[in-house]
């Protein structure tokens, strides 16, 4: 207890929960320093300080456009700081603030995570606090000059749960020790729950005449190893009732209790008889309760098995070459640029480029291809695949949290940790889930007590049955299990599904739009055919590629190709003509590299054996740039590009399986129509612009189509932001993390597929575990109340209890079965 010495000449006592409630009566002008993101100028810095000093409470403000940061002083009675936040906010700029990741113990059912929740989060300079059951981690966003991490844990704490440490200061293994010990302690109390009370069920139930006072017995036996058994069941309830939670804790210790108590009281014969001694069964329900808690948590450990299994792919050591030699150095130790040595059979400990050497590398672990691949010199390799039987020299490109492991790994915790719209309405359903049980509890006992003549012992019987059988638990881990088991199961198969919100949305696409360049073909378009008009074609070659130099689209990277060989000449006063090509002043020529559709536009007359040269490719599938020289058409390339090997087979079984399947493009239609053919798609949408393809798919939308759009995660980010569902082809170490809702590793449409395979099956898994968990309380909850007695069936408080505990591991259980799932375009 801490005592405060206050205003006004008077004393406050408290506990160290209510201290940041105290500083927040004692301080009650806090100054806030807000990190600002967008002001570019000083009229920004000033609009922002114009529109604080009118919030109302608002004291004081100083905004530092050198360093990006707002200190605003306020009047916490008056406004809080996410009212001020949201009025930058408003304002079109951004705000940024670190989150903490922290590791909890103590957490038994999601109103445990929602009590930790609602605490951090009215915690003043918290902005937003995720608490995720099934990982036992707690993930706040808050202003480090309002909140320090020491506030957030003296919350935790306060409300009774363990603060295990922050995620970055504890290594696997000593999480792998702390759940060894804590389960250890909970088997341990089991053996001795069950181990004392199953013997002395025998003995109750076997009628045996003793020669001395078995309830004195039984009460000085039981007493001491019931407390031992029940102590953590009941500490946690009298926690959460301090600060009024109610969670199962306190439905059970309110059960185990009652039981207990009428036993003690039946033993001296006060008020009840001897017929009320439950001494076994409070001993057996101690048990089971515990006996559930140690299964579950064993389960949920397994739920987590793919994060783990990544994390072990990540070496602790890397071979430095130097000018000395060879030296092992710790992976933290190693900068981009760095060369490495890596033997065959090791593990590849950072993303790079092969400088020497040649071998087959294994990917499977991160990619799902199950074949190594060759890599020689000059491809590109991912840290902690697998190093054949060769010798490789690479280049460090991507280090520490830059690696593509690193970010896999960031993205799936990341995705664990959400929820998807049917979690949250399955929250609020168990948030009156235990008022509700406590009503029919009281309502039973009244009922077959008064109104139904039942016994006394009967009656209390059917209330501490129903106040221990009831389980919001399994409820509360039917949605985050099967999310964590099937994100872990999609990232063992190269398949990132980056949200919850996305697993949903997945089960009501019906209609698939793909990208031709990188997503239908493999994105690589080569320079097939090249006709010429008063030109060489080696000048027309270093013309066209001087202003291609400095475009990155995949057309510009063929003709580049093509001309690696020539003196690459300077490009002056180089631009982008929208969708439509690229033009630049070469040695004082204007030159323009560009479709036929620009030229046309543009008033550019295409000569006759031009336009007939553009037709025949075109009717070939190839895609035409065209070159002028001062306003003069001397050239063209006709352009192809590889289609994947399974774009034909994935788009066969996306029809085959009812999806209505498009392709997008910006060629000319005649060419789209000739790979669409190629591969089996019927509808084409050609000679869209890269910024129309959002419209597109907003047309579909419109229509009542629900979206999944399949493209590169950099050029068509918007597109991929509008569809229901945004799939992302990866690409290797380029891979686009932050773009789309499903990020393909390897590259590959029909990963596409199994992607929205996937998230069905852990949909149907979540529908299913909520199902039986509704089914379990609506079904056992009326047995315990005694529904079935007129034909003598009877549930005791410790097989309630038993029951209860089952139906948690069986909702775990039936999510960790999503482990062994395969998608059929993997079989």
């Amino acid at each position: 207890m801490i005592t405060l010495i206050c205003e006004g000449n008077f004393t406050l006592t408290t506990t160290p929960l209510h201290i940041n409630v105290i500083e927040g009566m004692l301080l009650k002008d806090p100054t806030a320093d807000i990190k600002v993101t967008g002001m570019t100028c000083a009229i920004c810095s000033q609009a922002v300080t114009d529109v604080l000093k009118d919030l109302e409470g608002v004291k004081d403000v100083s905004v530092n456009l050198g360093t990006e940061t707002a200190r605003v002083t306020y009047d916490r009675d008056l406004i809080g700081l996410k009212e001020v936040d949201g009025a930058i906010k408003d304002l079109g700029y951004g705000t940024f603030y670190p989150t903490v990741k922290v590791k909890i113990g103590g957490m038994t059912c999601v109103m445990c995570s929602q009590a930790i929740e609602t605490g951090l989060s009215e915690l003043e300079g918290v902005m937003e606090a995720k608490v995720d059951l099934t990982s036992e981690k707690a993930s706040i966003t808050y202003n480090p000059s309002l909140v320090t991490v020491k506030d957030i844990r003296s919350v935790i704490e306060g409300i009774g749960y363990k603060y295990i440490g922050k995620e970055e200061e504890l290594s696997k293994e000593e999480e792998e020790r702390i759940h060894k010990q804590d389960q250890k302690k909970k088997l341990f109390r089991v053996f001795i729950g069950l181990g004392l009370g199953i013997p002395l069920m025998a003995l109750m139930w076997s009628g045996v005449m003793f020669p001395f006072d078995m309830g004195m017995t039984l009460f000085i036996i039981t007493t001491p190893f019931f407390f031992f058994v029940s102590y953590p069941i009941f500490l946690a309830a009298f926690k959460n009732l301090k600060h009024r939670n109610l969670n199962m804790d306190v439905m059970y210790s309110m059960g185990m209790g009652a039981a207990y108590i009428s036993s003690v009281l039946g033993t001296f014969e006060i008020i009840l008889t001897s017929d009320f001694m439950f001494y076994d069964t409070v001993l057996m329900l101690a048990g089971f309760l515990t006996l559930g808690r140690f299964l579950e948590a064993r389960a949920k450990g397994k739920t987590n098995t793919a994060i783990k299994k990544l994390m072990g792919l990540r070496p602790n050591k890397a071979i430095l070459i130097t000018d000395k030699g060879e030296v092992e150095v710790d992976i933290e130790e190693v900068k981009r640029g760095d060369v490495l040595l890596v033997r065959p059979g090791e593990r590849l400990p950072v993303d790079g480029v092969v400088k020497k050497g040649s071998s087959f590398v294994d990917a499977s672990m991160i990619t799902g291809e199950p074949v190594p691949v060759k890599r020689t010199k000059g491809d590109e390799v991912i840290g902690g695949t697998v190093n054949g039987k060769g010798v490789l020299d690479i280049e460090a490109t991507g280090v520490g949290k830059d690696t593509l492991l690193s970010q896999i790994i960031r993205s799936v915790e990341e995705a664990q940790g959400s929820r998807p719209e049917i979690q949250r309405i399955a929250d609020r359903v168990v948030s009156f889930f235990i008022p509700v049980v406590l009503t029919v509890a009281v309502v039973s006992f009244i009922v077959w007590y008064l109104l139904l003549d039942g016994s006394l012992l009967f009656s209390f019987t059917r209330l501490v049955s129903i106040l221990v059988i009831a389980c919001p638990c399994a409820l509360g881990l039917a949605t985050p299990t099967a999310v964590t088991v099937g994100i872990g199961r999609g990232a063992e198969l190269g398949i990132l599904i980056k949200n919850g919100e996305a697993l949903q949305r997945s089960g009501s696409i019906d209609t698939v739009v793909m990208d031709k360049t990188g997503t239908i073909t493999v994105g690589r378009p080569e320079v097939n055919d090249i006709i010429t008009i008063d030109i060489e074609e080696k000048e027309l070659l270093q013309l066209a590629s001087a202003v291609e130099k400095g475009s990155e689209h995949p057309l510009a990277s063929a003709i580049l190709d093509r001309a690696s060989s020539l003196d690459i000449r300077r490009a002056d006063e180089v631009e982008a003509i929208e969708g439509r090509g690229i033009k630049g002043i070469v040695e004082g020529r204007n030159v323009i590299v560009a479709s036929s559709r620009s030229f046309d536009e543009n008033g550019i007359k295409i000569p006759k054996r031009m336009t007939e040269w553009i037709t025949k490719s075109e009717r070939k599938g190839m895609t035409i740039s065209m070159v002028s020289i001062d306003d003069e058409i001397k050239g063209g390339f006709g352009i192809s590009d590889r289609i994947k090997d399974s774009s034909r087979e994935a788009i066969s079984r996306m029809k085959r399986m009812g999806f209505e399947v498009h392709m997008i493009t910006g060629d000319n239609e005649r060419s789209a129509n000739v790979v669409a053919g190629q591969v089996g798609i019927d509808n084409v949408m050609a000679e869209v612009l890269p910024g129309d393809k959002s419209k597109k798919v907003m047309e579909l939308q419109k229509k009542g189509r629900k979206v999944a759009f399949m493209g590169d995660g950099i050029n068509d980010a918007p597109a991929l932001a509008q569809a229901d569902v945004g799939i992302a082809m990866g690409g290797g170490t380029d891979i686009a993390m932050e773009s789309g809702d499903i990020v393909l590793v390897k590259d590959d449409p029909m990963d596409g597929l199994a992607g929205i395979l996937l998230s069905r099956k852990v949909m149907k898994r979540i529908k299913q575990n909520i199902f039986w968990a509704f089914a379990y309380n609506t079904i056992l909850i009326p047995v315990a109340a005694g529904t079935l007695h007129p034909w003598g069936i009877d549930l005791r408080p410790e097989f309630a209890g038993l029951a209860m505990a089952m139906s948690s591991v069986t909702v775990v259980t039936l999510s960790l079965m999503l482990k062994r799932y395969t998608p059929d375009t993997r079989s």
